[in-house]
């Protein structure tokens, strides 16, 4: 899969139908018949959508884990609460489901941002003070993210 680019404002209609952003669907124009998962974030209060060959990735990854350990299986239970398979239907258009949408207290106004390979799905308003609270300490955390001097834990 190719990295997913850009960070589009939309809207949600009544029925929680999200027109994909022209842009968006021409990325995953080759992948976007396979469908979707989307799912709670973990740490942010939006919604992750993964394309499925991500989604299956993840997935035999966390299949991997040994399920005779309680806190794997919580894990698992946790991180796959509400995922739901979606589809974007002929008229370009995400239906994001009425749980979900709760969830991560989506009205109307909506941000579709690229995250590399998945798509985040926020709130307009939580999505700008997410951005407005990480830009107080963006600089200490891009040098500590990506400032190391070797190639394998850091860009140089």
């Amino acid at each position: 899969m190719d990295l997913i680019t850009g960070t589009y404002d939309c809207k949600v209609d009544a029925k929680g139908r999200l027109m994909m952003p022209a842009a968006i669907k021409k990325q995953l124009s080759v992948i976007l018949q396979d469908g979707f998962v989307l799912r709670r974030s973990v740490f942010q209060k939006c919604l992750e959508l993964y394309p499925m060959g991500e989604w299956q990735v993840l997935m035999q990854k966390m299949n991997k884990l040994n399920k005779f350990k309680k806190k794997n299986n919580d894990f698992i239970r946790r991180f796959t609460a509400g995922a739901k398979m979606v589809e974007v239907d002929v008229n370009g258009r995400l239906l994001i489901p009425k749980d979900l949408t709760v969830f991560a207290g989506i009205s109307k106004n909506i941000v579709v941002a690229s995250a590399i390979n998945i798509i985040e799905i926020w709130d307009k308003d939580l999505y700008e003070q997410a951005i407005d609270d990480a830009a107080i300490d963006f600089a200490d955390l891009a040098e500590e993210v990506m400032g190391q001097d070797d190639d394998e834990h850091g860009i140089s």
